[in-house]
């Protein structure tokens, strides 16, 4: 109790009165009562709030945190001063807490003079992860006071709060830090809080370590105070205002590397000390990307530093907290001798969504989690606006097509979503965190910037966070920005703003109609699904139909009617004809349309390069037009468009609307097509096809489909070389084609992959093989009892997460039963296999026939097990 008290007096020692735009001033601490009094009696008191989500009669201005954690006991202790402003008179502070146990609460007034000589009675409500503490004297309205409670509470062994995480050094020492992840609402199992992400407010956090750790927080180290020898205290600068959720600290013994941007940001890095060496890509990234977003967005990054840090254990990608941004190795660390060009794209990529985030989602934030699309949509999406301009020769365009073809594979299920959803629960914002917020986010702002232009929509979000800066926001915030619309109160005469009897309407013009911005994007941000146009030729006009697309239920089923009740979106179509290389326009806002064409058009291409989020089937001869197109002249449509018809085909077969035999037809062509994207999109659903047959265990069936598969892609099979070169996209192409050659049993294929596999095990693993082909060369491997050994003991001593990624895919696609469950086994003890790759491994087994129903049986067996880790 003495250690607490200790941390108590030394944070109101270094921590007076402040404003929550100014640095704390130092003050001595407010008398304390001269002996120990008895606590109020609570025996008539009960929780006074029985909601979900905070009253909003008190305001959290200012932290004041000091936590001091034990990483040899894995455990901390620390103090929260808060200070709050009352709106309303009230006995009651009702704020967050999880799993924290709360010794000491006393509530100060502006002068940090004890409102009570009494202990405050702590009332918990687990249920709603809430506490309450009583002041037996009135907080009144209009007042300011500070609230001090004291805490402590174990490292956590999960991925949430402030948790404790660990590494293994190449000598075989087992190193142990602390790091946080607080997304969406686990701030408050870190410290007590007003976790919302409305409740936004200045944190000054201060941190005790050891000499021989490094603290870090959002904000830089403004003074380090040593306590003792063995004890010295980081005292973080004040940091902006900002919601619970993207506090961070962490302390670690870590390296770091460093540079500085153009605008004078400070950009580091930090991994493990022996992977410092793969830090150096992320740096070079960080750096170009920040300087772009200052730029696109016109507004510059508010803090003086930017932290990127990869932490051993992490559940999810990477998360965005303000000024300290945390990742899975994964997502961070590149290491030119193992990682292959998909993984310096995905690293790209990662890097480029959370930096986005210190605008989208830190600087303007959502006012609650059922928009939390406008964080996760906006960031997905300024993805591959961002690093189409940085990096030019990763051809991250090529990729966007399949974060919508993903979006819709979800969303033309009867279980989706609106975008914009109910979430009360923790369960329930969790289950936010989907493809639907994030890969549909992204291709319905996609599709609005196609629709604006490139201009106005840049515009309209600068406007957006501008407005929004240190704020929150809802949908129509957004729609009101881009449309440039504002209140009375805001009007200006330089063509900014228009009057308030004009702000439900914006005065672009497109196609000769006035959009209804909000209207329009309502469509797709509250209803759930994505629209099948159906394109009909009568004459010379073209007949459009609109309908839910779904995949699982066919117009024959008696519940259809029911299922397509109510649905009608805003749909700006785009298409191409053979008579004009303009891109013609029309918003469809009626069940059915049609458009004048002419009679001389002989084929029609509807949803240009797939800028709109919509799937397209052309009845009568209109699929026949097009697939004879491809035949003849393949290259009359843009790659984009060549994918988005072989996509949409497949899905139109899959939901029992197209023959199997017509989409074949489609892809005949592509044994003339020298694009990776539209190849690699026919190549999957044949190899979907063979995959869901060899689960079948049909060997004659498995066996001719392979046969087929390789002779019709044996040209370019054949043109691939067992090497690195080449652009991004040619590299992942051989990537695919050889792992799904040796996989199909391809003879060649397979005699090279175990040449390159002994070669690279007589070198004692010293021999770099192409990076973009170590995984097949593995997998081929694995199938020998001495390959998967060796496979498995080396995945033990690499210092390599994206490596370690390869090898385990490759120990997981072995055919003996008994290893997949080992592996099983391993990823459950969390020691060889870390538990955060414990998802991961069960889907490589799952992805192998003769791991399908052993992964199942698994998941079914250890459903509890699962759930706790």
């Amino acid at each position: 109790m003495f250690w607490v008290r200790f941390l108590v007096l030394a944070l109101l020692s270094q921590a007076g009165v402040t404003q929550t735009s100014s640095s704390p001033t130092h003050a001595s601490a407010p008398p304390n009562p001269t002996e120990e009094q008895p606590p109020l009696n609570t025996g008539s008191l009960s929780f006074p709030w029985s909601h979900l989500r905070l009253p909003e009669n008190i305001v959290p201005l200012h932290y004041h945190l000091l936590l001091h954690p034990n990483l040899t006991i894995l455990s901390y202790i620390g103090t929260v001063r808060i200070e709050l402003q009352v709106q309303n008179n009230t006995n009651w502070v009702v704020l967050h807490s999880k799993g924290l146990r709360i010794t000491t609460a006393t509530v100060l007034d502006q002068n940090l003079a004890h409102l009570s000589d009494q202990v405050l009675p702590v009332l918990h409500n687990p249920t709603h992860e809430q506490v309450a503490i009583f002041s037996p004297r009135v907080l009144t309205g209009g007042q300011k006071y500070f609230l001090l409670l004291e805490f402590g509470a174990e490292l956590g062994e999960g991925f949430y709060g402030f948790y404790r995480s660990t590494y293994r050094t190449s000598t075989g020492e087992m190193r142990t830090l602390a790091s946080t992840h607080f997304e969406p609402t686990s701030a408050r199992m870190a410290f007590p809080c007003f976790d919302e992400p409305s409740f936004k407010a200045n944190y000054s956090i201060s941190i005790r370590r050891s000499p021989a750790h490094t603290a870090l927080s959002n904000m830089p180290v403004e003074q380090t105070v040593v306590l003792d020898d063995e004890l010295m205290e980081d005292r973080f600068a004040v940091s902006v205002r900002m919601s619970s959720y993207l506090v961070a600290f962490i302390v670690c013994d870590f390296r770091s590397v460093s540079a500085t941007t153009a605008s004078g940001v400070k950009v580091s890095v930090y991994a493990a000390p022996e992977k410092w060496e793969q830090t150096h890509y992320a740096l070079k990234a960080a750096v170009k990307l920040l300087e772009f977003y200052e730029k696109y967005f016109n507004i510059s990054y508010p803090l003086p530093k930017q932290d990127l840090v990869a932490i051993p254990d992490f559940q999810s990608g990477a998360m965005e907290n303000w000024g300290l941004i945390t990742f899975r190795e994964t997502s961070l660390l590149y290491d030119p001798t193992t990682s292959s060009a998909s993984d310096r794209l995905w690293v790209t990529k990662v890097i480029a969504h959370e930096l986005a985030h210190q605008w989208f989602g830190n600087l303007v934030t959502m006012k609650w989690w059922n928009d939390i699309w406008l964080n996760e949509g906006f960031a997905t999406y300024m993805e591959y606006i961002s690093v189409d301009t940085t990096y030019p020769k990763l051809r991250v365009e090529d990729y966007l097509l399949d974060t919508c073809f993903v979006a819709i594979g979800r969303d033309s299920l009867n279980s989706s979503r609106p975008i914009s959803s109910v979430a009360e629960s923790p369960t329930q914002i969790k289950e936010m965190f989907d493809t639907v917020s994030y890969n549909k986010g992204a291709c319905v702002l996609h599709m609005l910037r196609h629709y604006l232009t490139d201009q106005v929509f840049q515009i309209g979000i600068m406007r957006y966070l501008r407005r929004y800066s240190y704020s929150n926001a809802r949908n129509q915030d957004l729609w009101d920005s881009v449309a440039n619309t504002c209140s009375e109160e805001e009007f200006t005469s330089g063509g900014h703003c228009y009057s308030n009897s004009q702000a439900a309407k914006n005065a672009y013009l497109y196609a000769g109609e006035h959009l209804d911005l909000t209207t329009m994007m309502n469509t797709w941000t509250l209803q759930t699904g994505v629209p099948l146009v159906t394109v009909a030729r009568q004459g010379s006009r073209l007949v459009l139909k609109q309908e839910r697309f779904l995949r699982t239920t066919h117009p024959s089923d008696p519940a259809w009617p029911s299922l397509q009740q109510g649905y009608l979106w805003h749909i700006p179509l785009t298409y191409r004809t053979d008579t004009s290389s303009s891109i013609h326009r029309h918003l469809m806002t009626t069940l059915t349309d049609s458009v004048e064409v002419g009679e001389e058009v002989g084929w029609v291409k509807v949803n240009v390069d797939m800028a709109g989020y919509y799937l397209v089937h052309y009845d009568g001869p209109g699929w026949d037009d097009l697939i004879q197109l491809l035949k003849d002249n393949h290259t009359a449509l843009s790659f984009m468009d060549r994918t988005h018809l072989i996509h949409n085909a497949f899905q139109l077969t899959t939901a029992g609307r197209l023959s199997l035999d017509k989409a074949l037809d489609l892809i005949g062509y592509l044994r003339s097509e020298s694009h990776t994207v539209p190849l690699l999109q026919g190549l999957a659903y044949l190899e979907a096809f063979y995959r869901m047959v060899e689960r079948m265990d049909i060997p004659d069936v498995t066996h001719n489909l392979s046969t087929y598969i390789l002779w019709y892609f044996r040209g370019v099979i054949d043109r691939q070389t067992w090497s690195d070169k080449g652009s991004v996209s040619e590299r992942r192409l051989r990537s695919e084609l050889l792992s799904l050659a040796c996989h199909l049993g391809d003879l060649s294929c397979l005699e090279q992959a175990q040449r390159s596999f002994t070669h690279w095990l007589d070198s004692n693993s010293t021999l770099s093989l192409p990076a973009d082909v170590t995984e097949t060369v593995y997998s081929v491997g694995a199938q020998e009892d001495s390959g998967w050994a060796s496979l498995l003991h080396i995945y033990t001593l690499s210092l390599s997460e994206t490596h370690k990624h390869k090898i385990l895919s490759a120990l997981a696609s072995s055919r003996d039963t008994n290893k997949l469950h080992r592996l099983l086994e391993l990823g459950l003890e969390g020691e060889v296999i870390r538990t955060q790759d414990l998802d991961s491994l069960i889907v490589m087994v799952a992805r192998n026939p003769r791991g399908h129903h052993l992964a199942w049986s698994y998941v079914q067996k250890y459903w509890s097990t699962l759930v706790d880790k």
